[in-house]
């Protein structure tokens, strides 16, 4: 689970972590009095406007501004509200941005430049072990880095059983090229960061650009925070951080009827109980000339009711142009699985584009006898060759 980045600093600074102070807003009206205050609490003079949705590369397509008072805050913010945000991670469609960050100017000049650096934490599942990466090239797109000068990306993989090293952190404040106080002040950052990251049983942790300021302080300018969808029963305060309105509104149909879906860009929509069956199947529909639609796991006790709900929510998508039905009969007997598809199709009414349904194990014959004599537009099939040949069929 994704969250802001206003929310991703909350939950660092809970942690220790220094971060670029603001205040959320929802109308240029509350932007204006957030600039106020951070002047007024941070003596911050000028302000910055930052778009709030899920996805990177705000800056590029529009979305981050700065401000020079707070009325220029209120101007800008009426501009950045409201507006489809396109940026390299939303598609061409882009997000809707409902609220903006107002963040105080933390690039103040001194006797030392600014820098910024980049620092991320994630599980390297190559090791399974967590794994520390920093680079000197912060506020760019670490991908550029990687593919340019991966030299300029360092990595600290951390022993599960003894945890995050103080050597450890040392040699990464030492490979940033830092010193003095600023090295203290990184190794003081990474060792909250890895602590925060930790105990929310994230998935990553991305801060870029982390900013040693002209004062010798290191903060998170940014916070990228990916959270376990697996481990959130362990954290209701963080589930409820979840914005519905940032998510997929099928993905959000398909969470509530314990569904697991992920929407594409094909035109054959697949439903599967299993997702490596769900894998095969995909690869089924691309060596047939179609391109999968979706990735939809039913579970393995797949039932009327579940199958249903797959089955409007494939429906919604106005690509598909066909479905196919791949399931294993081996905790739920293929023939309930039948009955499931004959009663969903009924509920749902007419159903214009063709079903395959393939059903392999348990009473596999009965439920493609089931499904041969429902009278629907449905075709059954036992061997996944009959089910390919179908789909060819349909989409030529």
């Amino acid at each position: 689970m994704n969250i802001h980045e206003y929310q991703a600093k909350e939950l660092l600074k809970k942690y220790g972590v220094r971060i670029q102070e603001g205040i959320v807003a929802n109308t240029p009206e509350e932007a204006e009095a957030a600039a106020i205050r951070l002047k007024e609490e941070y003596n911050s003079g000028w302000c910055v406007i930052k778009a709030q949705i899920h996805a990177g590369g705000r800056g590029k397509g529009g979305g981050v501004k700065l401000a020079k008072s707070a009325s220029e805050a209120k101007e800008l913010a009426s501009k950045i509200l409201g507006m489809q945000l396109v940026t390299h991670q939303t598609g061409p469609e882009g997000k809707l941005v409902r609220k903006v960050l107002v963040a105080q100017d933390v690039y103040y000049p001194g006797e030392n430049p600014t820098k910024e650096y980049y620092v991320s934490i994630l599980l390297d599942r190559g090791t399974s072990r967590n794994v520390i990466m920093a680079s000197t090239e912060g506020g760019m797109d670490i991908e550029e880095v990687a593919e340019h000068t991966p030299e300029k990306i360092f990595k600290e993989w951390i022993d599960p059983k003894v945890g995050l090293q103080p050597f450890q952190t040392r040699k990464i404040a030492f490979a940033l090229g830092l010193e003095g106080n600023a090295f203290k002040e990184m190794i003081k950052f990474l060792d909250s960061l890895y602590r925060a990251y930790l105990d929310t049983d994230s998935s990553m942790f991305e801060i870029n650009p982390v900013l040693k300021t002209s004062d010798n302080k290191i903060l998170a300018v940014d916070g990228k925070v990916n959270l376990d969808d697996n481990a959130l029963y362990r954290h209701p305060e963080l589930a409820a951080m979840r914005d519905l309105d940032e998510e997929d509104p099928l993905e959000v149909e398909a969470a509530a009827s314990d569904l697991n879906y992920v929407k594409l860009d094909g035109n054959v929509g697949c439903m599967v109980n299993g997702a490596g069956l769900a894998m095969a199947t995909m690869d089924v529909i691309k060596l047939s000339g179609g391109e999968p639609a979706n990735f939809l796991d039913v579970g393995g006790g797949a039932n009327a009711k579940t199958v249903e709900a797959g089955f409007r929510i494939i429906l919604k998508d106005p690509n598909v142009k066909a479905i196919l039905i791949n399931v294993f009969g081996g905790i739920v007997r293929c023939d309930r699985v039948a009955n499931g598809v004959v009663e969903a199709y009924k509920n749902i009414g007419e159903i214009n584009i063709p079903i395959i349904v393939r059903l392999q194990g348990t009473n596999a014959e009965l439920g493609a006898q089931i499904i041969s004599e429902s009278g629907l537009k449905v075709f059954p099939a036992i061997l996944l060759k009959e089910a390919a040949d179908k789909i060819r069929e349909v989409l030529a």
